[in-house]
């Protein structure tokens, strides 16, 4: 492969999410742009090619010069999401079900699966919060919350904090950005996924080191 060559399927899903930008972009005047954010927002809780955070961001900044409405686009984002990694859930525990049958017992990928159940059930909240603000990150965590069977209300109740949280962030994130560049909403727009994207290298790097501190005690009590 010549070294400047580019894969064909990140070419793909970089048109496709072009695409999806421009389409949205055309909605911003009219009340389908609710929809549309509603969704994709689903979509990308199962299907993460979708870029849902860029739609918010970007409907947060129209919504500074008055279109689309900043309260429903926070409310069309979060029901999206939610519904989004509730398919996820599902899926997960579906799957989880076939994959016990599979496991022997005393297995080390039981011994693994036993372990991330445990680990869902004392701290599932906080993951699930969390990983809603990494791309890919949150469709793997509510599917193992499903395949472990981490009880529905349980898994609801965060998901909902977590799918809340992520809308209104996203989109303030736009509405702040556009409403300080009114007069050049692209700069709004650039600043607004500039944030995000600095905010969710953050949440990475602290996840990197943490990560790594834990392997590091791990080694040194072994």
């Amino acid at each position: 492969m010549h070294p400047w060559a580019v894969p064909a399927a990140s070419v793909t899903l970089a048109g496709v999410s072009a695409a999806i930008l421009d389409f949205v972009h055309g909605l911003m005047g009219s009340p389908w742009v609710y929809v549309a954010l509603l969704s994709f927002a689903a979509i990308d809780g199962f299907f993460p090619v979708v870029p849902s955070e860029s739609l918010v961001i970007t409907a947060g900044v129209f919504a500074a010069n008055g279109e689309p409405l900043l309260p429903v686009v926070i409310v069309a984002a979060a029901a999206g999401a939610f519904a989004g990694d509730h398919i996820a859930y599902l899926a997960g525990r579906t799957a989880g079900d076939r994959l016990v049958t599979r496991l022997k017992p005393g297995s080390k990928r039981r011994v693994a699966y036993d372990r991330a159940g445990g680990v869902l059930d004392d701290r599932g909240g906080l993951i699930i919060v969390v990983c809603r603000y990494i791309p890919g990150a949150r469709t793997a965590i509510t599917m193992t919350a499903g395949a472990v069977r981490l009880p529905l209300r349980s898994f609801s109740f965060f998901d909902g904090i977590a799918a809340g949280s992520w809308a209104a962030y996203s989109a303030l994130i736009g509405y702040l950005g556009g409403a300080a560049f009114e007069d050049d909403p692209l700069k709004g727009l650039a600043l607004g996924l500039g944030v995000a994207l600095t905010i969710t290298a953050v949440v990475e790097g602290v996840r990197h080191v943490r990560a790594r501190s834990a392997r590091r005690a791990v080694a040194e009590c072994a």
